[in-house]
């Protein structure tokens, strides 16, 4: 278990969405220090935390988020793209942006801030997946996060030893600009959070957020024809 009050914390994509609502739930938890990240640190509204620039999918940016953090107990990789490429149509390009950020940008941030967690006493990583991770209807997107899903259990088998305990939180849509275009039932950003600060304050290694994530989770261990009906026809 780790405890989110008096931690220092750096939230990936930390102005909006899930991000912000993860920002404001840790304040309310007694969180010391929140740095937020951002491209543009001027859009990080919370006047709590503190803003920092960082680009996920840049080596050199992402090693000085690093150093300018060097007091971070909890890693939060939020920080997400939805592309959503054709493996057959798409440009290629359109393919690797999903990876870049989705896969590539946690793995860099992980690199750089376990060494800092570990320095600082052990902490925690909470890796942002999605019920995607495990149905493959978006294409790039879904393969993505099924590739950070990979990632983050190996990681768990790697941390553990280090004192770092790892999280990965799944759900289905939430009420954020990367769900605007979509007319289904959507989670409250806050309502997600609270549920992914549970989780690293229990300790959980998944955080399922709601009833879709569930059963999508529970229909992997079924025929492939649960999963994906139109291969039933």
């Amino acid at each position: 278990m780790t405890a989110i009050e008096g931690a220092v914390v750096l939230v990936t994509g930390g102005g909006r969405g899930i991000g912000k609502a993860l920002v404001e739930g840790l304040f309310e938890r007694g969180a010391k220090k929140v740095y937020a990240t951002a491209r543009d640190p001027r859009t990080v509204t919370d006047t709590r935390a503190v803003p920092l620039a960082l680009e996920v999918t840049d080596p050199a940016s992402v090693a000085a988020a690093a150093q300018a953090a060097g007091d971070v107990t909890i890693l939060i990789n939020n920080a997400g793209v939805s592309t959503n490429a054709s493996f057959l149509d798409s440009p290629l390009d359109d393919v690797r942006q999903d990876f870049e950020t989705n896969f590539y940008g946690p793995l860099l941030m992980a690199r750089a801030f376990v060494p800092v967690i570990e320095r600082n006493g052990g902490g925690h990583l909470l890796n942002v997946h999605s019920v995607l991770s495990w149905i493959g209807l978006t294409g790039s997107y879904s393969a993505s996060k099924a590739a950070l899903w990979s990632q983050t259990n190996s990681l768990r088998l790697d941390l553990a030893p280090r004192g770092i305990a790892v999280t990965g939180l799944h759900m289905g849509y939430v009420d954020t600009d990367m769900a605007a275009r979509i007319d289904a039932p959507k989670s409250a950003p806050a309502d997600v959070a609270a549920q992914a600060l549970d989780g690293i304050e229990k300790g959980a290694f998944e955080v399922l957020a709601d009833d879709v994530t569930r059963q999508v989770k529970a229909g992997l261990s079924a025929d492939l024809a649960v999963l994906y009906p139109q291969l039933a026809a």
